[in-house]
C-alpha cells in the first residue's frame, strides 16, 4: 500500500535575474546620463557571480541591451522548477544609497480551471514564499544601507504578478545621483546582501513533489 503523503524535498535551485528595461526602454534617467537598464545589468552580472559561487543556477531575463516583454519575463522563471524570481530596478526619486525589496499586496487566489491558474494571478499562492524572501534579503540590504527600511515593502509591480515563484522586486536609489560612480560603488554592498538574504531563505523553500502543486515554507 502506497504512502498517500505527497514527498517534499528542499527544492531551490535557480534564481532568475530580471534586469529591469532595456533595449529602447531605458527605464529612470538621471540628469547625470544615468540609466536604470544600465545599472541593473551590471547589478545582474555581479549577483550571477555571487550566487554561482554560492552553488545555484542563475538565468537571467536578458543579458544584453534587449527589452524582453513581460510576459517573456515571467515565462522564462515559470518554466523552471525550484526557482526565485528578483527583478531589478533603480528608482527615480528616493534617499540616495538606500535599497528597498518589494512583493505584490495580497492577492486573491483564484480557483484553477482545468489546472491552469490564470496568467494574470499567477503569484497569488505564491506570496507567502515571497514576503519570506523579501523579508530575508530586506534585512541584509538595511544592514548595508543605512536608511533602508527593516522589512519588505508591498507595490503593484506588473512583473511579479504574472510569476509563478517566489518574487522580488529589488530597488536601488536613484539614478538621481550625480556621479554615476556612486552608484557603482554601492552595486557589490547590494549583491553581496542579496546573495546574503537568498542563501538565508533557501531552507525555507520545500517543493512539492506533485507538478502543479505550488512549493511551501518550511516553518
Amino acid at each position: 500500500m502506497q504512502n498517500s503523503a505527497s514527498p517534499s524535498r528542499s527544492g531551490l535551485n535557480i534564481v532568475v535575474l530580471d534586469p529591469a528595461h532595456g533595449g529602447t526602454d531605458p527605464g529612470a534617467r538621471g540628469t547625470g546620463g544615468i540609466r536604470e537598464s544600465d545599472i541593473v545589468l551590471d547589478l545582474a552580472a555581479q549577483l550571477k557571480r555571487n550566487l554561482e559561487s554560492q552553488g545555484f543556477q542563475v538565468m537571467q531575463t536578458r543579458t544584453t541591451n534587449e527589452n524582453p516583454s513581460f510576459d517573456d519575463r515571467s515565462a522564462l522563471a515559470n518554466a523552471q522548477t525550484g526557482a526565485i524570481f528578483l527583478t531589478l530596478h533603480v528608482s527615480s526619486t528616493g534617499l540616495a544609497g538606500t535599497v528597498r525589496a518589494y512583493t505584490m499586496p495580497d492577492m486573491p487566489i483564484a480557483q484553477a480551471s482545468g489546472g491552469l491558474i490564470p496568467w494574470d494571478q499567477a503569484q497569488a499562492a505564491y506570496l507567502p514564499l515571497s514576503r519570506k524572501l523579501g523579508d530575508a534579503i530586506q534585512g541584509e540590504l538595511t544592514q548595508r544601507s543605512k536608511g533602508s527600511p527593516a522589512n519588505v515593502q508591498t507595490a503593484f509591480i506588473r512583473q511579479l504578478r504574472t510569476t509563478a515563484a517566489p518574487a522580488i522586486a529589488i530597488e536601488i536609489s536613484s539614478v538621481s545621483m550625480q556621479d554615476k560612480a556612486n552608484l557603482d560603488r554601492m552595486l557589490p554592498g547590494v549583491a553581496d546582501a542579496v546573495v546574503r538574504g537568498v542563501v538565508a531563505f533557501r531552507p525555507s523553500y520545500v517543493t512539492p513533489a506533485v507538478p502543479g502543486v505550488p512549493p511551501r515554507a518550511r516553518p
